[in-house]
């Protein structure tokens, strides 16, 4: 029986797109293949419910629930829906929008079993006139990456995401109260721990939505965790973060805990990172390879970690979008706070890693300062578009760092060169207003939505008395 569908691009189609339009979604013609094998294992599976999924601009997820009668049309004219509700997709005077789903991206939800088969789509938010949405975050990966498909590479991510799982929250006073289901440490088998039996139910539901998992372990916190993804595109990779993180709270759920991708939820605990290996493709060349360079790393690879570190001030409000990021990445919890790079260096921002030396498709660099709860599109795209302004303009990287940079001093750091990244979103926010580069990447609605929704949390955090304040002053002043 079949599990999912999960349906790939064949070369021709993706040469197809290519000439036709690499990153539009409209087809004015008839049905494509992908589309009409959809409907078909939608009747042969008895699917009673097709979610079509899209995020807002900061990366939650939304959905749409259809009945599988009105998949055919919305293949054919997309399923319209009121943006204005949606962060930052429209203005009040420009509510009506369609979503269009990519037929590509049809998956089984295998936790729906028990109400009849429900699947899903990803969807390309589009306007009335059939236009690509400026506010949809995907588009603007698609447009990222046309770019580099344009020259012939293929960008790829395969990233390493943590988490929290928690007991069921308890309320007091209005203060919610964490309890982590074990107290388990790095890469510890924790004796009939439930976070075993979790992490192989959710690696089983992930393979069956064609999902690939490369392994998985307990983290450093208590009750943290680690499932890795095995590489993909960007877009695909992107994509299956977003369902990576629902299905990693369905099954919490399922177990009666609460899994959280905060980045410090805990004060004295390590914060959760999604670090993320990315490396570029001249169809079956790894282009960041090279067998005469020190340590196998190209000068396109160079060039592509140094427009990452030029970079990495404007785009860090992308990468670590949340005020409660900044807790993680200076939080004295071995998370990366300065813009460098080295080899095999896990103090650095970018890290050169060594598993398999001389081995070519498995060169990679691996971002480390990216947070587990980014905006995978609006993250990717800037990540390709730094790096690709660093290939473009043929930047100098600097010497890597040897050093363990968590114990250098300021005027240490100073003297090597080495820049701490934003101590606070609202430091991030100042390098990002003042970038043309992000404006361009991004676009200008999402740039100037984005720098007012964050304002305002950074507005709304500072007027919070926290517990701190209390406990510190109140018996003092």
């Amino acid at each position: 029986m079949l599990q999912c569908a999960y349906i790939k691009r064949s070369t021709s189609d993706a040469d197809a797109a290519k000439k036709q339009n690499v990153i539009g979604v409209w087809y004015n013609g008839g049905m494509d293949k992908k589309e009409e094998y959809a409907l078909q294992v939608a009747q042969d599976q008895n699917i009673k419910f097709v979610r079509l999924w899209f995020t807002d601009v900061l990366g939650f997820l939304k959905s749409i629930a259809i009945a599988p009668a009105e998949l055919e049309n919305s293949f054919a004219e997309g399923i319209g829906f009121d943006g204005s509700s949606v962060e930052g997709f429209t203005r009040i005077t420009e509510f009506d929008m369609i979503a269009k789903p990519d037929a590509s991206t049809f998956q089984i939800l295998p936790w729906r079993g028990d109400v009849g088969g429900t699947a899903r789509m990803f969807c390309d938010i589009l306007t009335p006139n059939k236009e690509n949405s400026l506010a949809d975050s995907r588009y603007i990966l698609k447009r990222s990456l046309s770019k580099v498909l344009e020259k012939g590479l293929t960008f790829y991510a395969h990233p390493e995401i943590e988490f929290y799982l928690f007991k069921k929250p308890k309320t007091k006073h209005g203060a919610i109260k964490l309890e982590p289901i074990d107290y388990g440490g790095y890469f510890d088998h924790v004796p009939r721990s439930i976070g075993q039996d979790f992490r192989r139910d959710t690696i089983t539901t992930l393979e069956k939505m064609g999902i690939s998992v490369e392994f998985s372990h307990h983290e450093i916190g208590p009750g943290q965790n680690e499932i890795d993804l095995r590489h993909a595109d960007a877009l695909t990779c992107a994509d299956n973060i977003i369902s990576f993180r629902t299905v990693v709270k369905e099954i919490a759920l399922q177990y009666g805990m609460v899994a959280s991708f905060m980045p410090k939820p805990l004060a004295n605990a390590p914060g959760s990172a999604m670090h993320t290996h990315f490396s570029l493709f001249d169809n079956e060349n790894n282009i960041f390879y090279d067998n005469d360079s020190e340590h196998n790393l190209s000068i396109t690879g160079r060039r592509f970690i140094a427009g990452i570190l030029v970079h990495a001030h404007e785009i860090s409000a992308i990468t670590n979008q949340f005020v409660n990021s900044y807790k993680r990445l200076f939080g004295g919890d071995e998370a990366p706070n300065s813009a460098c790079w080295g080899v095999n260096n896990r103090s650095a921002m970018i890290r050169v890693p060594r598993y398999k030396l001389g081995k070519k498709q498995s060169m990679r660099i691996e971002l480390r300062s990216v947070d587990t709860a980014t905006n995978p599109y609006l993250a990717f795209s800037m990540i390709l578009a730094a790096g690709m302004d660093g290939i473009e303009k043929k930047l100098d990287l600097e010497v890597e760092t040897t050093d363990d940079v968590w114990t250098l001093t300021e005027h240490q750091r100073h003297t090597l060169g080495i820049k701490p990244l934003p101590n606070s979103l609202e430091q991030a926010l100042k390098f990002m207003e003042e970038s043309d580069f992000v404006a361009e990447t991004l676009g200008e609605h999402i740039f100037d939505y984005f720098l007012k929704n964050k304002r305002d949390e950074c507005e709304r955090y500072n007027q919070q008395i926290t517990q701190f304040e209390t406990e510190y002053l109140f018996n003092k002043l």
